[in-house]
């Protein structure tokens, strides 16, 4: 049996510079999905060099050259996407893939052609939309998938896709199967709105950071998860207590207890109880050093 290889990280140099366009990038106007998704790849992977980070784009805009030209309806463009990706390509998940941190890095799943159903989408989505279709991602709880049709438009006009199970058409009531199968809850409207790119690399830095919680001997993975979703334009404060634990967690007490007390500091003035168990969470931190 093939065992995964483990990534090494970058240098703290290259990290720096990641980060640096990671962060821009966010905050540009029309932020790029594919390049934010390649810089998070880049920073969990020390190999993945300015070369290999063209290579992937160039590894998109090659298959989306192989689609039709402009198939038509929102049916023919998901069918041509299916055709193209899910049974050409072979792009597709397995249950084994949530135990894997390249199932959520955008340049091994290019290379894999296997992936989590959000990074899957993230390649039907940057395909489908450098070939013109009117395409956008679907956030449903629990199970990412890709819309085509126009986004606002009317909801009979619109045609659901599955990347996850090669790009399987979703029909009837498909998508209320998938939601109740993960939440036990009825399918909402809203659960069908189009979800913008910074939602989408958001998600993707919550799987790496749960994939992280469930090895605690990843906590560097999981570190490097949350201080890229802190450069996000929008986070919940929150992220800034997971990461004063995670500090205090490798052993970085002092660096730990004091992102502790600044985070108590913010939620003092909304909820004074929760501030006093923060601080006593500095205060054992401190005592570690002792």
């Amino acid at each position: 049996m093939r065992h995964p290889r483990s990534p090494h990280p970058p240098s703290p140099e290259r990290s720096a510079e990641l980060r640096r366009r990671f962060a821009e990038e966010a905050r540009s106007e029309r932020p790029d999905l594919a390049t934010l998704c390649l810089l998070v790849g880049a920073e969990a992977d020390g190999a993945l060099d300015e070369a290999g980070l063209d290579a992937a784009q160039m590894e998109l805009d090659e298959l989306a050259g192989q689609l039709p030209f402009r198939p038509g309806s929102p049916s023919a463009w998901a069918a041509a996407l299916r055709d193209l990706l899910g049974e050409r390509y072979g792009f597709h998940g397995v249950a084994a893939d949530y135990q894997r941190l390249e199932s959520s890095l955008l340049h091994e799943v290019l290379r894999r052609r296997r992936g989590l159903p959000i990074m899957l989408s993230v390649v039907w989505l940057e395909v489908a939309r450098r070939a013109g279709a009117p395409v956008y991602g679907v956030a449903l709880p629990g199970h990412f998938v890709v819309g085509f049709g126009a986004e606002f438009g009317p909801e009979e006009g619109r045609v659901l896709a599955d990347p996850f199970d090669g790009g399987r058409v979703l029909s009837g009531n498909d998508a209320e199967v998938l939601v109740a199968g993960v939440t036990g809850a009825a399918l909402r409207p809203s659960m069908l709105e189009p979800a913008a790119p910074l939602e989408v690399v958001s998600r993707i830095l919550n799987n790496i950071r749960a994939w992280a919680a469930a090895r605690p001997e990843r906590s560097d993975v999981g570190l490097w998860a949350i201080e890229l979703a802190l450069l996000l334009p929008a986070h919940a404060a929150r992220l800034r207590y997971e990461r004063a634990r995670l500090l205090v967690q490798r052993g970085e007490f002092s660096a730990g207890a004091g992102e502790l007390e600044a985070y108590a500091e913010v939620v003092g003035a909304v909820d004074e109880a929760v501030a006093e168990q923060v601080r006593g969470e500095a205060r054992a931190a401190r005592a570690m050093l002792n």
